[in-house]
Formats: structure tokens, C-alpha cells, sequence
């Protein structure tokens, strides 16, 4: 008797694991949903950087958020240039 709970147990188990990680791919693959490509101009310079998010907002903050990183000098440029609007807008497809 022990031994079909044992493998009961683990059936359990396998069908938990398999289905806790069905839904983690899911959920990984709906966060991704909108694409765009964020082109900002900034003290001269120009960058332009695609990011994915589950919004259009989200991706395009992302966007900008990885061009001026490069394209600011310290803090203080970074909220400048996190502050203006990106000079393009671009949504890619999926």
C-alpha cells in the first residue's frame, strides 16, 4: 500500500511541475506583446533602441531608458534627457 501512494505522490508532483512551468512560459511570452523601436536625440547625438513590453508605454519608456544611458554624461543628463520626448516612435512587428 505504501508504494502506490509513493508513486501517486509523485505523479502529483511531475503533473504540479510541468504545469507550474507551462504557466511561467505563458505569462513570460504575454509580458512581450509590443515591440517598438525608440530613436532619441540628445546634446547631438542620436541613438535608437528597440525594447519589448506588455504596453506600448512600457516598451517605449524601456526604449528611451537604454538610449539615453548611452547618450548622457552622469545623473543630471540622464533626467534631462529622460524628460524630452523621443524624436521617433516606431512599432515593430512581433
Amino acid at each position: 500500500m505504501p508504494q502506490k501512494k509513493s508513486n501517486s505522490i509523485k505523479w502529483i508532483a511531475a503533473i504540479g511541475g510541468v504545469a507550474f512551468f507551462a504557466l511561467l512560459i505563458y505569462l513570460s511570452m504575454r509580458q512581450t506583446q509590443q515591440k517598438y523601436e525608440v530613436c532619441v536625440a540628445f546634446k547631438g547625438s542620436t541613438h535608437c533602441a528597440t525594447a519589448a513590453g506588455s504596453t506600448e508605454k512600457e516598451a517605449v519608456s524601456s526604449a528611451q531608458e537604454i538610449d539615453c544611458q548611452l547618450l548622457s554624461n552622469g545623473r543630471d543628463d540622464l533626467m534631462v534627457c529622460l524628460s524630452r520626448e523621443p524624436s521617433s516612435i516606431r512599432q515593430l512587428p512581433q
